[in-house]
């Protein structure tokens, strides 16, 4: 993540948690003004396990990824990051000092820095974490999304898709334990659809724990472990992949009867 991100956070620490390691969301609500978007949110996400987060648009998914990441907090409840706990509203008006990069977050908008190539692009993150690829493990990166030819141009010079992919590979190369997709195959074609949800599997071998917004019902049944399907700012439904097959609310039943119909 930029680190301009993390001063405007402030430094203070947040409180150890004895437990297990997993990221979680407690009770999140999001307002903006008036309108509450997260209503008391619940999820829970182990390293090595994909959960994928379904529903209409405008239902909040985007709002829940940004709060979890904290790069937009909750206004209340509580983030849990391994041993480090995150309870909103901040005490006294203090600050916090996030997770990154252990908790990275891949956005749909694709905030790419306009003024620095594709290749710095990659390697600025790099230099400010000690902890991510070798120079050969990128170049793997950069050569498994097909982005060789391409990293001396600047963002305004290549396609969405191709900005898609320097984004997905930035995040990569920072070897998040838990990582946040946001609609991250939206401007891609099947082929690179495909080796991207490919990479994500090896990914959770690897004990990379996946948190993904999506609209590939297809990947969540066959991936996810699992599923939360969301509407106005709630999870209406949540469980097993079986449920896409065999879903128990009619409001998912409706909404995955819509999207076979747009396939």
């Amino acid at each position: 993540m930029d680190r301009n991100f993390s001063a405007g956070l402030g430094q203070a620490a947040p409180t150890a948690d004895v437990g297990a390691d997993l990221l979680a969301g407690k009770n999140i609500r999001k307002s903006f003004g008036a309108r509450s978007v997260l209503h008391g949110i619940d999820v829970t996400l182990q390293p090595g396990q994909i959960t994928a987060v379904i529903g209409p648009s405008g239902s909040g998914k985007s709002t829940l990824l940004r709060a979890l990441s904290l790069l937009d907090p909750p206004d209340s409840g509580t983030v849990i990051v391994d041993a480090c706990r995150y309870s909103f509203p901040l005490a006294n008006g203090n600050g916090i000092r996030p997770p990154w990069p252990k908790l990275t977050l891949v956005f749909q908008q694709l905030f790419l820095w306009p003024h620095l190539t594709l290749m710095r692009n990659l390697t600025l993150p790099l230099e400010n974490h000690g902890n991510g690829v070798s120079p050969s493990e990128l170049e793997e990166l950069i050569a498994l999304f097909e982005l060789k030819e391409l990293m001396h141009r600047f963002p305004n010079e290549v396609s969405v898709g191709q900005r898609q992919k320097v984004a997905l590979v930035r995040a990569l190369a920072l070897r998040p334990k838990y990582l946040l997709l946001d609609e991250i195959t939206s401007a891609l074609d099947v082929e690179h659809v495909s080796r991207i949800l490919e990479h994500l599997q090896n990914l959770r071998a690897r004990e990379t724990g996946i948190l993904l917004v999506t609209h590939l019902i297809g990947f969540a049944r066959s991936a996810a472990h699992e599923v939360v399907f969301m509407e106005d700012g709630r999870v209406v439904e949540r469980g097993e992949p079986s449920i896409l097959d065999t879903p128990s609310t009619d409001r998912l039943r409706k909404f995955l009867s819509l999207v076979n119909m747009a396939r």
